[in-house]
């Protein structure tokens, strides 16, 4: 297998940084772009960087992912993750190579009784949700060698994360206060960047639901953290309701993966194994 040239956007965040990494260290020519280095919003920009550097694939993780500023700006978050995507769909079909977008579980409304299957009809709740999924709209209106990959939960090494905020506050406090009303799979970003990696060297393209596998509560999120950590911090379950917040969120977005399963991909390991592993290092580097 010849290594691929790919173009990385969004290279500075938590899962840009993580793709970086294991494309990298897997023997793929990776150039990443940050958010300062390549502004998606201006498409002749995009095209003068995509065919000048005329990647095999682009991995379009550059995204506006702030969910309750998206509320007060919604021309933005749909300029960055709707438009933004549009501009990568278009250069990436002019210059011949594949595409892998990133989007989201906030496509669902969290009202499902089941893990949500790729067929399953998307409605957002909020604008972050709805310029994600314009993003998606526009993929599969362009291009026809795609990839995109729904995940949820996201937390890893870089940047900031749920599992490093919970961290900080047991340390500053014997107790902190979690929801324990909306589920969900919380995924380790090294095991999704290897997930990609696997995919991107194939011509199984479409709609992927990809994160680790089982599921948990927020509440019960945190509690395994700090049992994991080793930190003698009480949690206490609080509702949704509790917390006022711009956006609302999906209480399910429990992700099945068929589509991976169905393409003879192994399923990822379960959420608690490799928050496990990630906390070991973490700690241990921290």
């Amino acid at each position: 297998m010849r290594p691929l040239k790919v173009i990385v956007t969004g290279s500075k965040g938590q899962l840009g940084q993580e793709l970086c990494h294991v494309l990298m260290n897997e023997g793929h020519e990776v150039t990443g772009f940050s958010r300062l280095e390549l502004d998606v919003t201006n498409p002749i920009e995009v095209q003068h960087i995509f065919t000048s550097c005329k990647p095999d694939i682009v991995i379009h993780a550059a995204a506006y992912t702030d969910v309750n500023r998206a509320e007060q700006e919604p021309e933005k978050a749909f300029q960055v993750n709707a438009v933004g995507t549009k501009n990568v769909a278009l250069a990436v079909k002019e210059i011949g190579a594949k595409m892998v977008y990133i989007s989201t579980d906030y496509v669902f409304d969290g009202t499902s009784q089941h893990p949500i299957s790729e067929e399953e009809t998307p409605n957002p709740l909020s604008i972050y949700g709805e310029s994600k999924l314009k993003g998606e709209e526009y993929v599969r209106d362009i291009l026809s060698d795609y990839f995109i990959v729904r995940t949820s939960w996201l937390y890893g090494r870089y940047g900031n994360n749920f599992v490093k905020k919970i961290l900080e506050a047991g340390d500053l406090t014997q107790t902190v206060t979690v929801v324990n009303d909306q589920f969900g799979s919380p995924t380790y970003t090294g095991d999704l960047a290897d997930a990609i990696a696997k995919l991107i060297v194939t011509d199984q393209f479409g709609l992927y639901h990809l994160s680790n596998s089982g599921s948990c509560s927020w509440y019960e999120f945190a509690q395994e953290i700090f049992y994991l950590a080793g930190k003698d911090v009480s949690v206490t379950p609080c509702k949704t309701e509790d917390f006022k917040s711009p956006a609302k969120r999906p209480s399910y977005s429990i992700l099945d993966h068929g589509s991976w399963r169905e393409n003879g991909f192994a399923e990822v390991r379960r959420w608690s194994e490799a928050l496990e592993e990630f906390l070991t290092h973490y700690l241990i580097s921290s």
